[in-house]
C-alpha cells in the first residue's frame, strides 16, 4: 500500500517564512474560516491550497497556517461580517518594527492583514486532501 503523507512545514524565520508563502500562494480562504485567540495569541487561517511542495502541484489541500505569539492583529479591505466572502493569498511577508515583527499576509483586491509578533513562529499543517 502506498501511504501518503500530509505536510507540516514550521518557520522560525524569513527562510521558513517565504518557504511556507510560496506554499500558501494562491491559496482560497473564508472570511469564515479566519480567527485569533487573543489571550492564547494564535493566529489561524483555514486555507484550500495546491499542493507544490510535491510533484502533485494538481491536487487540493486543506491546510492550517498557525502564527503564535501574536500581540495584535489589523486588516484592511476585508468585510469581517460577510462570513462567506473568499480571499485569495498572494504571499507573506514581514518587516521589523523596533523589538516586535510585523507579519503581512496580501491578498488579491488590494486587502491584506497585518499580525504584529514578537518572533517568527509559524506552522503550516496539511488536515486533509481535497477530493
Amino acid at each position: 500500500m502506498d501511504k501518503k503523507y500530509l505536510s507540516k512545514i514550521i518557520a522560525t524565520d524569513n527562510d521558513g517564512l517565504q518557504m511556507i508563502s510560496a506554499c500558501c500562494s494562491g491559496a482560497e480562504i473564508k472570511v469564515n474560516d479566519i480567527k485569533y485567540l487573543p489571550k492564547s495569541k494564535v493566529f489561524l487561517l483555514s486555507l484550500k491550497r495546491s499542493k507544490v511542495e510535491t510533484e502533485d502541484d494538481d491536487k487540493k489541500v486543506i491546510s492550517i497556517c498557525k502564527f503564535e505569539f501574536v500581540d495584535q492583529v489589523k486588516s484592511k479591505n476585508i468585510k469581517q461580517a460577510d462570513l462567506d466572502q473568499k480571499l485569495e493569498l498572494i504571499g507573506m511577508d514581514y518587516l521589523k518594527n523596533n523589538e516586535n515583527y510585523e507579519i503581512n499576509l496580501i491578498f488579491t483586491n488590494n486587502a491584506y492583514i497585518t499580525l504584529s509578533t514578537e518572533i517568527i513562529e509559524v506552522t503550516l499543517d496539511d488536515q486533509s486532501k481535497v477530493d
